[in-house]
């Protein structure tokens, strides 16, 4: 249950701003030969068919020649020689999600042997993360247990109590063994070892796959390198902002999108007890949320509940799991047993890469008090969840301002980017998606699909939002104009 909803929102940013080292790669000409050495991948990443490999990149852009820090890459090759035409690079989200072994595992769950013909498919830890340099904010297994989510304020003297929490753990970070990563450790930096991985492959353009946050790091990438950039597609699109304040605020608001298909999924299904109307399902999580509050049951308590229930609707299968979890809270019966953990799965370096991302991309309120109106007004706006998301976190804290401006997304580039999104989709609302959709202008064409949860390509069941990015992957077709899919 605790790893649930730790990893519940993990599953959970034109006129280009001038930042260093675009220039430079961006003046870089043809394909050159490959300097990669592939060889055999990290045991927890050993999957068939992955090779694995590292690269040096600057841990400072602004000042290359310094200290560098290591990249772990992988790649799925294609065996299909006179069908390749280049590369995809993958990112699976986050931001901390480990990607090394993520090309093996789009093969698992269904990536076209069209696709896997076309492209090179290439993974990586992003900077930070598992295999590459790693990066730590020395979080306790409790620290861990209480996931990316504050506590429920119910009072504004429960915002300032928070205060207190979010001030240890941002002090955590700046005097851990890896402070000094810290402000390095952002999307712009990643975009620019993408395009490091890029030239040491030897190819002269990048195609990209990326979900959730990897919507925002491809944003990043092709905005900064927009000649480097060949088919790009965005799956479940976080804002032009990326994972700021604001898209922590909207997490809320995807709750609210989503939990009608659980409310309804459970009221046509007496034998969880939680509800003969989707109206009665609603009413129960308000009660079981504040009962818990009040008395956790079997360690689950209100925070944990909501975030196990927000996690949960990332998936279809999830629905099932979490009437079963709920029916377990409500009556006091031992808890539906958790999946065991993945290899590659370290909640602590998440955990800290997700904070070092997110409060060294962009600025964050730091007054207690703007957060204590955030609180009050969300709550209102957002009554399932709001002021959970709208309460006060680590990055108001945190030690170092970004050490660059934002990357702005804009519409200067090639027309070569294709958004897909879930209309229900809590982890990255559809608003989110369409001001992301606004911000790229004529550069991006968008297929929404009539479905709910996190993720459509190639995890989601929407034939016709799935048929779009393979046909724009393997032929270049990208529909004119933008498309809704109706639900399948």
């Amino acid at each position: 249950m605790r790893r649930t909803l730790s990893l519940g929102l993990t599953a959970a940013a034109i006129a280009v701003v001038a930042v260093p080292g675009t220039s430079a790669a961006e003046t870089q000409s043809a394909k050159t030969p490959s300097t990669v050495r592939w060889g055999e991948c990290p045991e927890d990443s050993a999957l068939p068919g992955l090779e694995c490999s590292v690269l040096d990149v600057p841990l400072d852009y602004r000042h290359p020649e310094r200290k560098t820090i290591e990249v772990a890459i992988s790649r799925l090759a294609s065996t299909k020689p006179e069908k390749r035409r280049g590369v995809l690079f993958t990112n699976p989200g986050g931001p901390g999600g480990a990607g090394l072994n993520y090309p093996a595992l789009l093969k698992l769950v269904g990536l076209p042997q069209s696709v896997l013909d076309s492209y090179d498919v290439i993974g990586f830890d992003p900077r930070g993360v598992g295999h590459s340099t790693p990066v730590t904010c020395d979080l306790t297994p409790e620290q861990q247990a209480r996931g990316n989510f504050p506590k429920q304020p119910d009072t504004l003297a429960d915002v300032a109590k928070e205060a207190t929490y979010a001030k240890t753990v941002a002090e955590q970070c700046a005097t851990s063994k890896t402070a000094s990563l810290l402000p390095h450790t952002t999307t712009a930096n990643t975009a620019r070892d993408m395009d490091r991985i890029r030239a040491a492959l030897g190819e002269p353009k990048i195609s990209y796959d990326g979900a959730s946050y990897g919507s925002y790091l491809g944003a990043v990438y092709t905005t900064m390198f927009p000649r480097h950039s060949d088919r790009i597609v965005l799956d479940s699109n976080l804002g032009p902002g990326g994972y700021d304040a604001t898209a922590m605020r909207m997490f809320a608001h995807g709750l609210q999108d989503r939990f009608p298909d659980f409310a309804k999924f459970a009221a046509e299904h007496p034998e969880y007890g939680l509800g003969a109307t989707p109206a009665q399902v609603t009413a129960k999580y308000y009660e079981l949320a504040a009962r818990l509050d009040r008395k956790p049951v079997r360690e689950v308590d209100g925070t944990l509940f909501r975030g196990a229930t927000f996690g949960s609707l990332y998936t279809e299968a999830g629905l099932t799991e979490l009437a079963e979890l709920w029916k377990a809270l409500d009556t006091d019966i031992p808890l539906p047993a958790q999946p065991p953990a993945q290899p590659w799965e370290n909640i602590e370096n998440l955990s800290s890469v997700r904070l070092a991302v997110i409060c060294g991309d962009s600025r964050w309120p730091r007054s207690v008090r703007t957060y204590q109106r955030h609180v009050a007004v969300d709550r209102l706006r957002y009554p399932m969840l709001g002021a959970v998301t709208a309460n006060i976190g680590p990055c108001a804290y945190w030690p170092t301002s970004p050490v660059e401006p934002q990357v702005r997304i804009g519409d200067r580039g090639p027309s070569n980017i294709l958004m897909v999104q879930n209309e229900r989709d809590p982890g990255t609302p559809l608003v989110g998606a369409r001001e992301l959709r606004q911000a790229f202008g004529k550069r991006a064409t968008m297929v929404t699909a009539d479905e709910g949860g996190h993720g459509v390509y190639p995890f989601g069941k929407n034939e016709c939002a799935k048929d779009a990015v393979t046909r724009f992957l393997t032929t270049g077709e990208r529909p004119s104009r933008d498309r809704a899919c109706a639900a399948e």
